[in-house]
């Protein structure tokens, strides 16, 4: 099991998934309607025929989010960045404690989402929406910025050897591609996969308007 991450979700069930079509239709109209109730105009795009570079589609194990959630917080504190796959149990067991500590300071889009389900939008906000249980949005109703979430990945990726040009693109882009082999790809492999993954609906999210879905 893993997470699957989705933008452009009504182009591709518009030709495969009928059923789906209709469920995702539905929760992005209940989505748009709490965001107009936080004064956030934004709705998903109706059009199901878009161009390659607002349709994105991938996914990585649970345990990758949280690796990478690792990093932003060890960025954040000013400590020393290590891989996963080089701490002690003991050791990475506190590195969770320190993210759970900086998850309830409540202003991080990548720490404050759901493992598995819902949704970042392409506005700008500032600190992670929690919208209340009555508008029966996905993920909880916690609901991140694209934008935010971009900029947290770009704060941490000199730090998992990912350098990004003055435009904030990837120097080297096809050396983080999806077709990278997370097992052979050196010590900040899981990491630097689910960077990229990220990065990706970021990128296609903004440029379309359409929400990355966490699924």
């Amino acid at each position: 099991m893993g997470l699957s991450i989705s933008v452009g979700l009504l182009h591709d069930q518009a030709r495969n998934d009928a059923e789906g079509l209709d469920h995702h239709r539905a929760a992005f109209a209940r989505l748009g309607r709490a965001l107009a109730a936080e004064g956030i105009g934004w709705r998903e795009p109706e059009s199901t025929d878009l161009p390659p570079a607002h349709v994105f589609s991938g996914g990585f194990p649970y345990g990758y989010l949280t690796q990478l959630r690792r990093i932003l917080v060890l960025v954040g504190l000013g400590e020393p960045v290590t891989p996963a796959r080089e701490v002690s149990e003991r050791q990475y067991d506190r590195d969770r404690e320190k993210i759970q500590d900086e998850t309830s300071m409540l202003a991080s889009h990548l720490l404050c989402h759901s493992d598995s389900s819902g949704y970042y939008v392409p506005v700008g906000f500032e600190d992670p929406l929690f919208l209340p249980d009555e508008a029966e949005v996905e993920g909880a109703g916690i609901v991140g910025s694209s934008q935010r979430l971009l900029a947290e990945l770009s704060e941490m990726a000199s730090s998992i050897g990912i350098e990004l040009d003055g435009e904030g693109v990837p120097s080297a882009a096809g050396e983080f591609g999806p077709a990278v082999d997370p097992a052979t790809d050196g010590p900040f492999e899981t990491e630097r996969f689910a960077w990229w993954q990220l990065y990706r609906a970021c990128v296609a999210s903004i440029a379309g308007g359409h929400a990355i879905v966490f699924h």
